[in-house]
């Protein structure tokens, strides 16, 4: 390149920098962009993925539907046969709809669109899904991030307080929450869902590895929408997320949704994983064992602290060097998420995605030798 032309280059960025100053909103400009480490050639335990195949019915009927659907004309808009499929399979009455997001993300940036904005609060406990708090920065909402307690519980007294002072149009709240892996009480659910005057929404990303179930609150709290997904049962490749609740709800966040969302391949394999469900359920059934074969292993490793979980994942806290052995476990091929430095209460913490038993053994393996390494063993 002349020098010509490098000056030349250096006078565009120079001028794109200083309209980026000048225009791009400062709340923006003091973010950081969403972070995937790059996982090729590693066992991928950072992102609570289903470890196993998608079943070769699944597959199969996937694939039929796939080759039908008209990718030369717009996807169904509403998704009509997935929400026939679902409001069937959760016997849902006529009260009660869905929206459907591309992933969860979107559906709360929808909500945050549409009951969010400059003077409007959102609010959520901490630490928690990183989400809540950008999506709120994207839509100028002001977040408010409450502190759970040393044992990751909700302080029911602080965040009632909370409630209370900044009248917050939104409150998440996931159930089991990301990234401590813990149910909290439905005492302080409901205490929540009492005090918003806004909307409370339970996020259960995780459904499918509790047996606890939100969805008959819908019938109690008029405030109250219960989101989830399938990226977790096995198709976070699909980027399908649900939005359950009261039709005039649904009536009102559907305006912000932008049209055709969810692609028709989406959509066709979707329905070929709802007619064979039960598949997807047994897989998590299997997570759900190596869950508690994983918690123990770890459960004998001293002075390490490990923490219960009714998610996909467990969260462990060190001693000290989780950085160094989060590096020591990448060089080894193994990819977990390092959370220490995210949050005060998640200091010297990892997060490990319950897999399949050979990737397990692989983990436990590498992670031995990284604590002897760093003199925890």
């Amino acid at each position: 390149m002349t020098d010509r032309q490098l000056a030349s280059v250096s006078g565009v960025q120079a001028s794109a920098e200083q309209r980026i100053n000048d225009w791009v909103r400062p709340e923006i400009r003091s973010l950081k962009a969403y972070r995937v480490n790059d996982a090729a050639g590693l066992i991928k335990l950072d992102a609570m993925e289903n470890p196993f195949d998608l079943p070769t019915q699944i597959r199969d009927r996937a694939m039929v539907l796939c080759q039908r659907a008209e990718i030369n004309r717009y996807p169904d808009p509403e998704a009509r046969h997935i929400k026939s499929a679902l409001k069937n399979r959760y016997a849902l009455d006529g009260a009660t709809d869905l929206l459907f997001g591309n992933g969860s993300d979107e559906i709360i940036q929808i909500l945050a669109m549409v009951l969010g904005g400059p003077g409007r609060s959102i609010l959520s406990v901490e630490p928690g899904f990183v989400m809540y708090k950008l999506i709120s920065a994207y839509t100028g909402s002001r977040y408010i991030g409450v502190p759970l307690d040393d044992q990751f519980e909700i302080n029911i007294e602080s965040t009632l307080n909370a409630i209370n002072e900044h009248q917050p149009a939104l409150v998440f709240i996931a159930q089991p929450n990301n990234p401590t892996g813990n149910l909290f009480s439905d005492k302080a659910i409901r205490a929540i869902a009492e005090a918003t005057p806004g909307v409370v929404v339970i996020d259960e990303a995780y459904t499918a590895f509790t047996d606890a179930d939100y969805l008959s609150w819908l019938h109690e709290f008029p405030n109250l929408v219960v989101m989830r997904t399938f990226s977790k049962l096995g198709l976070a490749g699909l980027r399908f997320g649900m939005l359950f609740g009261h039709s005039r709800w649904i009536e009102e966040f559907n305006k912000a949704r932008l049209p055709y969302n969810i692609n028709a391949l989406t959509q066709a394999t979707v329905l070929a994983a709802l007619e064979h469900f039960d598949q997807l359920l047994e897989q998590t059934e299997k997570l759900r064992d190596e869950r508690m074969f994983l918690y123990q292993q770890l459960k004998r490793l001293k002075p390490i602290t490990v923490y219960p979980s009714e998610a996909n994942f467990i969260l462990i806290r060190l001693p000290h060097s989780a950085g160094a052995i989060f590096e020591g476990l990448k060089s080894s091929g193994i990819l977990v998420k390092n959370l220490a430095g995210s949050h005060h209460l998640l200091r010297e913490c990892l997060r490990i995605t319950v897999a399949s038993r050979d990737e397990n053994f692989a983990f436990l393996s590498a992670f031995k030798k990284q604590c002897e390494l760093q003199s925890l063993a």
